[in-house]
């Protein structure tokens, strides 16, 4: 067990994003016996621009210019910092060589920002975890001289647009300057062991008390009035990373069953043939509190991903979160789903087999079965995730100080 040490998070997201993020459930779970500290990413002079009225924009406006102060006590333990800063959009920039230039630029006033507010909370000792920030974060290790430095990975974030131009050499070269990487699936691990040979599988947690079945309340309003069965689905409606032609060919070939989509369109989806079909429902964003409700009443829940460079190692929280209320459950096989194959029915990604895991989860689901789901997701909690965590750190510190 770590514990009574300093540690500093950053990432890709911020602590006050608008959607669920591992880091975050991290932080908290790390600041039960230590000190943290999350720093949310800086104001970019694009995305002011691009954005001004967006909530989180605002606010970084507001620190940036002395009217809200960038350090937040959230806990005894947690703080949260935004920086007091605006960095150079430098992403689009082609030639490596000046890229590289201007984003150490960047970095160093990043750094520069966060070791002042180190040195207020008089952090010392310094555990740094960093979620896949491999541009701004990227010395980090050279800047703040941390203890160990843990590099997390639980997405192909080098496959998303974004980061295509400059991400795949950047994050290959953070993985091997790290201490160890640590990974949420076994997927990313092996990925990650091409570049470090202290790579570890750490599991994933699931908010187990939010995704309670016993806290169900009654079925949602906008489902009562759809036939049974349902088939439904949670999370962002994203063409990049879910299969709309096999979702299409599914509620073609059986019309009697009745397709719920809960989450966000992107626009592809808004104009997909699945809004002309009669047997599919969009019921739109719904708050986090209210998804477990909304899963209870699924007949089968599936994870219909796209199999490509961008999903095929990513482990879906939203698994977890369908065994923890005790759904059957139907997702598509990759390597990252290994773990669950004695509890999901997985699909090769074809309509034929999702149709038959979709016929033998109505067909054969019990309630030992479901039992069994909420047993299995029980262990994914994030304190169960944090303590693999913290035997890396144990692990790696062990052989710091038996070379000091």
């Amino acid at each position: 067990m770590i514990q009574d040490r300093d540690i500093l998070v950053v990432g890709l997201q911020s602590f006050d994003s608008e959607i669920g993020s591992n880091c975050v459930n991290i932080a908290h779970e790390f600041s039960v016996n230590n000190r943290v500290l999350y720093v949310n990413y800086a104001l970019d002079r694009l995305s002011m621009y691009r954005s001004p009225n967006h909530p989180l924009i605002i606010k970084r406006k507001e620190v940036l210019a002395g009217k809200r102060k960038a350090l937040q006590q959230i806990s005894d333990n947690l703080w949260n910092m935004t920086p007091a800063l605006l960095l150079e959009p430098v992403n689009g920039i082609r030639p490596h060589f000046l890229f590289n230039m201007l984003n150490k630029k960047n970095a160093r006033k990043f750094a520069s920002a966060i070791k002042n507010h180190l040195e207020k909370l008089d952090f010392t000792d310094l555990i740094i975890f960093n979620d896949s920030d491999f541009y701004r974060s990227f010395y980090l290790k050279e800047q703040l001289n941390p203890k160990t430095y843990l590099y997390y990975t639980r997405d192909n974030m080098v496959a998303t647009d974004y980061f295509k131009r400059h991400g795949l050499y950047y994050e290959s070269r953070l993985m091997q300057k790290a201490d160890a990487v640590v990974a949420n699936s076994v997927y990313l691990k092996d990925h990650a062991l091409q570049f470090n040979t202290n790579s570890f599988y750490v599991g994933q947690g699931c908010d187990l008390e939010l995704f309670n079945p016993r806290r169900v309340k009654e079925k949602p309003v906008d489902m009562q009035n759809i036939p049974n069965p349902v088939i439904g689905y949670i999370g962002a409606l994203k063409s990049a990373r879910l299969d709309i032609s096999l979702l299409e060919e599914i509620c073609r070939e059986k019309p009697g069953w009745n397709l719920v989509l809960v989450g966000p369109e992107d626009e592809v989806f808004k104009k997909s043939v699945l809004h002309q079909m009669s047997n599919v429902y969009f019921l739109g964003s719904k708050p986090l509190e209210e998804l477990p409700t909304y899963i209870k009443y699924f007949d089968v829940a599936i994870n219909p991903q796209a199999v490509n460079e961008l999903t095929i190692g990513n482990y879906p929280r939203k698994i977890d979160e369908y065994l923890a209320i005790g759904r059957p459950s139907v997702a598509t096989q990759t390597r990252a789903m290994s773990i669950f194959e004695d509890y999901v029915y997985l699909a090769d990604g074809n309509a034929a087999d999702y149709i038959s895991c979709i016929s033998r989860a109505l067909q054969e689901n019990a309630d030992k079965l479901e039992e069994e789901r909420i047993r299995f997701a029980q262990n994914h909690s994030w304190e169960n995730s944090v303590k693999e965590i913290y035997k890396v750190i144990e692990q790696i510190e062990e052989k710091q100080n038996s070379t000091e």
